[in-house]
């Protein structure tokens, strides 16, 4: 008996990790040319890869009067979410932006992405 293959979907669900043209994985490992292994040097591999401060990132964190610690680790998966957010709502205000044929996001598009997006259902009413 043959095996089927799942029927595929009418519409193509979106991607948003915003990783298109590169497989998952592949950042650019970039040595240094100092050799240093050690957890200095992870500490810096996850600076390099991190686009947010990290500091900033560990400051806000420990405003919160529940956080007494935070590793490099967490503070690090922080800043990548917190990118990955802003990079994935921020494209889709693009979106918005386009239809009305301009370059440049303005809050009218932010508030458009909010409202049509379900998965920012959280965030209405943040921006008033």
């Amino acid at each position: 008996m043959a095996a089927t293959a799942p029927a595929a979907p009418a519409e193509p669900e979106l991607d948003r990790s915003g990783a298109e043209d590169e497989p998952r994985g592949t950042e650019p490992e970039e040595d240094g040319g100092n050799g240093q292994a050690g957890p200095t040097a992870g500490a810096q591999q996850q600076h390099r890869l991190a686009k947010l401060p990290l500091s900033r990132i560990k400051a806000l964190m420990k405003a919160d009067p529940d956080v007494s610690l935070a590793s490099q680790e967490s503070v690090f998966i922080i800043a990548k979410a917190t990118e990955l957010f802003v990079e994935m709502i921020a494209k889709d205000a693009l979106v918005y932006a386009q239809q009305g044929k301009r370059k440049t996001l303005q809050r009218k598009d932010l508030d458009n992405a909010i409202e049509a997006i379900d998965e920012f259902a959280f965030l209405e009413g943040t921006l008033d």
